[in-house]
C-alpha cells in the first residue's frame, strides 16, 4: 500500500505498466528509488549513479549509466543522448533487465529477445555507426556467460576469447585483400547470439534491488 502512494494515481502510471510489464505495485517500488536517487528531483543525471555502490565495481559501469540517457532505449525511434531523464524514461530503461513473463507466446517471447538483444548491442555501439569491434562482441559474450553463475570467470573469458577468434576467422576469411572490416552489424550479432539464453541473464542489482524479482 505504502509502495502504491509513492506513485500518483495518473493514467500515464496505467499506461506505462502496459508499456514495461511492471505492475503498478512494481512500479511505485522503482518510482520510490527514482527519488532517492534524485534526491526528490523530478530528473535523474549522470552524477546521481555515482552514488550506487553495486555499479561502481560493475566492470560495464559507463555502458550502463549511458544506456540510461540514450534516446535509443526510450521506444521513440530518435537517436542522440540527454542529460536528465524523467522517472517514465528511467522506467523504460529498466524494463530491459525485466525477465519476460511467462504467460507469453512464442512469437512474442521471440520480440523480447530481440528487443534485449537491440538494447545490449546499443549499449556497445557507442558512436552509433551501426556496428560493435570484435572486442564489444568478445565483452558481451562474457558478460552474458559470467552471469549464469554456471561458469567460472576465467572459464567465461576464454570461451568469449575463442568466440571473438571465430566471428573474426569467419568474418575476414571472406573479405578480399582490399577489403575494411566494417565490424559486426545488428543482424550478425543477432545470429551470433541465436544460440544464447540471455533473458534471464540480463538483470541489474544496482539498485539494491534484483530486476529478476519483477517478473510476476
Amino acid at each position: 500500500m505504502g509502495a502504491l502512494q509513492s506513485v500518483p494515481a495518473q493514467p500515464q502510471y496505467v499506461d506505462l505498466a502496459e508499456k514495461t510489464g511492471f505492475s503498478l505495485e512494481q512500479i511505485g517500488v522503482l518510482h520510490k528509488r527514482f527519488k532517492q536517487l534524485s534526491h526528490n528531483e523530478q530528473t535523474l543525471r549522470r552524477d546521481h549513479f555515482n552514488e550506487i555502490p553495486d555499479l561502481a565495481c560493475n566492470p560495464i559501469r559507463a555502458q550502463i549509466i549511458e544506456a540510461f540517457f540514450d534516446r535509443r532505449n526510450f521506444h521513440q525511434d530518435v537517436e542522440g543522448t540527454v542529460e536528465e531523464i524523467s522517472f517514465e524514461e528511467f522506467l523504460v530503461v529498466m524494463s530491459h533487465f525485466r525477465p519476460p513473463s511467462p504467460h507469453i507466446t512464442d512469437d512474442q517471447r521471440e520480440s523480447v529477445r530481440k528487443e534485449k538483444l537491440r538494447f545490449l548491442f546499443n549499449m556497445h555501439d557507442t558512436d552509433n555507426d551501426g556496428t560493435i569491434t570484435l572486442e564489444e562482441y568478445r565483452h558481451v559474450v562474457e558478460e552474458l556467460l559470467s552471469r549464469s553463475g554456471a561458469l567460472e570467470k576465467e572459464t567465461a573469458k576464454s570461451i568469449a576469447d575463442a568466440a571473438m577468434l571465430e566471428v573474426a576467422s569467419i568474418s575476414m576469411g571472406h573479405m578480399e585483400p582490399d577489403e575494411f572490416y566494417e565490424g559486426i552489424t545488428f543482424e550478425h550479432f543477432l545470429k551470433l547470439l541465436n544460440g544464447f539464453e540471455i533473458e534471464s541473464r540480463m538483470s541489474i542489482r544496482f539498485l539494491n534491488m534484483d530486476a529478476t524479482t519483477l517478473c510476476k
